[in-house]
């Protein structure tokens, strides 16, 4: 399959308005389309047609009991996969949609399993980013878009990874430029009494909490999972991996700087590439072959951006180890160290009297 890649710079002008007509007709006829969110990447299909949603899982790699999220443009297309809507979905939608919220709710029978990961909820957003969104109309309302990466590796950020794992494997990929936000959204159960936060992401367990009350985090998030059948995208398997081996080390930041160097050292004497994920404030600590900034602890909105690039980056760099600090896993630092966790296989090192995260 030639995969073709079309640069969309304005949604309404000519060629690009063109483009991304030709595109929602391709996912119309069954085809595939990756493009891009205010989050990540997604590869797109038409969600209400199972064989779509299989060929999704097919050029992934992925599991086909991990649910895909039905994108939507308009609100009141809610109601067509959904077949229960609380007023709670109303108040949060009205707060953050369109935007990187997902929604779990009781599916509607036009939904088909394949969609769902066979389960009776499906997951529901609206992105804000207006290339998705004209994407998703042209399409006819409804597509299904997991992240645009081969299973398991770090979600792309940019067209040019979506290429490096899709070539030949979809049919298009729009390229939007980068990213804004460069993590996944957040996804809430409203399935269950209290809501519950099942990935953490930009809108966080405080602000959700302001409009819905008591909001609770599955317990899962940031420890290594229980093996259920999940509820939502990205919560059984290892995701977000870089090829070298990741470990997150958490405790006082001298000891983790004088750990990390220790085992950089040993790799690098056993003819390893090392690698260091550092934020500024200790960034000139690290004696890696290859340290990269992931800004600074003051700024949680650019350490959420620049993650995935970051790990991509090392892929690209061919390093065979990779250390990385931890972080706080308050507001956004959740969604953060969630993304970490799955990226190491929770493998995590504590360090001080800090306890196991």
């Amino acid at each position: 399959m030639h995969t073709r890649l079309l640069v969309i710079q304005e949604v309404d002008s000519g060629e690009s308005g063109k483009a991304l007509r030709e595109a929602g007709e391709c996912l119309r006829k069954g085809g595939l389309v990756a493009f891009p969110t205010e989050t990540v990447y997604g590869l797109g299909g038409d969600a209400l047609n199972p064989a779509s949603s299989k060929k999704i899982y097919a050029a992934k790699g992925r599991p086909s009991d991990n649910p895909l999220i039905v994108h939507i443009y308009r609100w009141e297309d809610i109601y067509r996969v959904s077949s229960s809507v609380p007023a709670q979905a109303k108040a949060i939608a009205d707060a953050f949609w369109p935007g990187p919220l997902t929604m779990i709710l009781p599916k509607s029978e036009e939904v088909p399993y394949e969609t769902t990961g066979g389960l009776d909820t499906v997951a529901v957003r609206m992105p804000s980013h207006p290339v998705a969104a004209r994407l998703i109309e042209y399409a006819g309302g409804f597509v299904a878009a997991p992240s645009a990466n081969a299973s398991g590796r770090p979600s792309p950020t940019s067209a040019r990874y979506v290429m490096e794992d899709m070539e030949g494997r979809i049919d298009m990929v729009i390229d939007g430029g980068e990213v804004g936000i460069g993590l996944e959204s957040t996804i809430i159960d409203l399935t269950v009494t209290p809501p519950q936060i099942l990935r953490p992401g930009y809108v966080t367990q405080e602000m959700l909490s302001e409009v819905l009350g008591r909001v609770d985090l599955d317990v899962t998030a940031l420890r290594a999972d229980s093996g259920q059948a999940p509820k939502a995208p990205g919560m059984k398997y290892r995701h977000y991996a870089p090829k070298g081996e990741l470990t997150i080390v958490s405790g006082p930041m001298d000891q983790v700087a004088e750990y990390i160097n220790a085992k950089t050292d040993a790799h690098k004497a056993a003819g390893e590439k090392t690698g260091v994920i550092g934020t500024n404030e200790a960034l000139a600590e690290y004696h890696a072959d290859v340290v990269k900034s992931v800004g600074s602890r003051q700024d949680e909105l650019e350490i959420g951006k620049r993650l995935y690039r970051i790990l991509r980056e090392f892929d690209d760099e061919n390093v065979d180890c990779i250390y990385s600090e931890a972080f706080d896993t308050g507001g956004y630092g959740q969604a953060i160290m969630n993304r970490l966790l799955k990226a190491a296989g929770h493998h995590v090192v504590s360090l001080g009297d800090k306890g196991e995260l």
